[in-house]
């Protein structure tokens, strides 16, 4: 029984609490968080990694008027759990339940809603900068992961910072891994502090930050200390703790890469529950690590990047048997794209694999030092459409139409692994453009996915059904919706593929035949692909009618992938009952 923790309502109860009855609240935190995400499911290890910490700031600061921002937000269950959201904890990230992020319309005490990296240090130096100019006295604190103030951004924030007077405090919240161990010159850097072997100036002082540690980050009382002195301070400063991800979980501790979010496990042994191998098909992101190892095992110029992500998007498969040719650049987007430019303009063929979500960090990259070069980088854009869980900062539904607009680059979404396999065996034949080629997070449908490659005409889309009065296009792997959606129906359907350049001649044979078209697509329906159909119907005069299904002009919140495209209009359900009321009204 959580003792103490249950007659927490927000911090102002915990800072009732006694110094010494931390250490139990501290175990209580752990108990709680395991227990919850060993049924429910979520990020686990770095919530663990950070109970201390956060009893200790919602303890000794005036919080929400202090002002917290943690980046990312992997870690932030026990900051929830404190303040307010205990009995509404078992609804995470499910459905019209509490997000597994901080977010601002949620809680007075989530001060930035957070979901990508290395966010936190720019807008507490802004905050910071408005109390200034309203001549607020309060305190701001960002915590900060050491794989992400290796981004680019943490490093523009610090530097601005360091030239201010602004009253923040950084805390560096070091164990050494993000989602994967962090890489890089910096980490390599923050190993020699913690071991006493450093030897430059300190890199956060020559920034003009007001340095203190490393300190143990699950000593409650070096915590509680140094975060006091602290707080006498005027101006930027940095805290640097050492924490263990995972910590108080012995498989989270020793297994941090799979317990970042490990799914369902025994909350008393941690062993993690595993699925019954019933020859499931494969992950797409496995797809893409087995077939990018064999390609390149062919072709000796083919190149793997990825920011941070080699398990998730398994270019650990390449960088385990070819780790001279496969790079893991650590969270900096801008430079994944940047660097595969480089390489392009070197004759090598870069695949540069990157989360449809992140991609949105580099898109200026994309413009510039790619498409506008005509370098014919290949972006592999995974987890692309609805993931679930994750929620609206990390659905990859945007892609189609912030790359549409862009010249020289071609875009494609294989329905199936298969086609997945095929395309980046096209891709890497030497095509002369860039191309970026979007898949979804999870499953597949096929088994016996490992065929021998064939060419994929770029631009070519393919018929999957003959019908009559009704085409149904879609655009990548909606179309296994699509596929049961219209079974026993006399309805027409294609796999267009290709978004850019989209199939015109087929689409005229379309708009001749067809008194109703409809198209589907796991993308925003403003300038995705249904936009890029009715662009064509307007610019030839068709009198066809067009509907659009696809991701609404509004961020979509949490749940399974299922409940969210049902509740969009883009599950087979949702298909099929849209097909017969179309059906209906031709028939009247």
């Amino acid at each position: 029984m959580s003792k103490l923790l249950n007659k927490i309502s927000d911090p102002t109860d915990l800072r009732q609490l006694k110094p010494e009855q931390l250490y139990e609240l501290a175990q209580e935190l752990r108990e709680f968080i395991i227990t919850v995400v060993a049924s429910k499911e979520g990020h686990l290890g770095a919530s663990l990694g950070v109970v201390e910490l956060t009893i200790a700031l919602h303890y000794l600061y005036n919080t929400p008027d202090d002002v917290l921002v943690w980046d990312v937000g992997h870690q932030d269950y026990g900051h929830k759990l404190l303040t307010g959201r205990l009995k509404q904890f078992h609804t995470n990230r499910q459905l019209d339940g509490i997000s597994g992020f901080p977010k601002r319309d949620e809680s007075k005490y989530d001060a930035f809603g957070v979901g990508h990296s290395s966010t936190s240090i720019s807008a507490i130096l802004g905050m910071a900068m408005a109390s200034k100019l309203k001549n607020e006295k309060r305190h701001h604190i960002a915590v900060i992961g050491d794989a992400s103030i290796a981004s680019g951004m943490a490093f523009e924030a610090l530097n601005h910072a360091g030239d201010t007077n602004a009253n923040i405090l950084v805390i560096l919240n070091d164990n050494a891994i993000g989602i994967d161990p962090s890489v890089g010159a910096l980490k390599q850097y923050l190993t020699s502090v913690k071991k006493g072997m450093q030897q430059q100036d300190n890199v956060f002082e020559a920034l003009n930050f007001n340095y203190t540690g490393p300190i143990d980050g699950h000593d409650l009382t070096a915590l509680t200390k140094a975060l006091l002195h602290l707080k006498t301070i005027e101006g930027p400063k940095f805290l640097h703790i050492i924490t263990t991800k995972g910590k108080g979980l012995r498989q989270a501790e020793e297994n941090q890469v799979t317990y970042h979010a490990p799914g369902k496990f025994n909350p008393a042994t941690g062993d993690l529950i595993l699925k019954p191998n019933t020859n499931l098909p494969p992950k797409f992101q496995d797809v893409f690590g087995e077939t990018i190892v064999e390609l390149a095992y062919k072709n000796k110029k083919i190149i793997g990047v990825t920011p941070a992500m080699p398990t998730g998007s398994s270019l650990k498969y390449m960088i385990n048997v070819m780790p001279d040719r496969a790079f893991d650049v650590g969270i900096a987007e801008q430079h994944a794209v940047t660097f595969s430019a480089g390489m392009a303009t070197q004759g090598f063929i870069p695949f540069c694999n990157i989360y449809s979500t992140f991609l949105q960090r580099a898109y200026d990259q994309v413009i510039h030092d790619v498409a506008l070069q005509n370098l014919p980088v290949i972006f592999c854009l995974d987890r692309a459409g609805l993931v679930g869980e994750d929620g609206a900062t990390h659905h990859g539904v945007f892609d189609m139409a912030y790359l549409n607009c862009i010249p020289n680059l071609i875009i494609a979404a294989p329905c199936n692994e298969i086609e997945l396999r095929n395309i980046m065996y096209t891709a890497q034949l030497g095509l002369k453009s860039p191309i970026a080629i979007r898949y979804p997070r999870g499953r597949g449908t096929l088994i016996n996915w490992k065929k021998s490659f064939s060419k994929i005409e770029i631009g070519k889309a393919v018929k999957l059904k003959k019908g009559k009065d009704i085409a149904v296009l879609s655009i990548g792997a909606i179309a296994n919706n699509v596929t049961q959606a219209i079974d026993g129906m006399l309805v027409s359907h294609y796999d267009m593929r290709f978004v850019k350049p989209i199939d015109e001649v087929l689409l005229h044979k379309i708009f001749n035949t067809y008194k109703t078209i409809i198209t589907v697509e796991d993308g925003c329906v403003i300038g995705g692909f249904g936009s890029a159909v009715t662009a064509f119907l307007v610019k030839h005069n068709y009198k066809a009618k067009i509907v659009v299904l696809g991701v609404p002009d509004k961020f979509i919140n949490h749940g399974t992938v299922q409940q969210l495209q049902n509740k969009i209009g883009i599950s087979a359900a949702c298909i099929k009952a849209r097909i017969v009321n179309e059906t209906q009204l031709l028939k009247a």
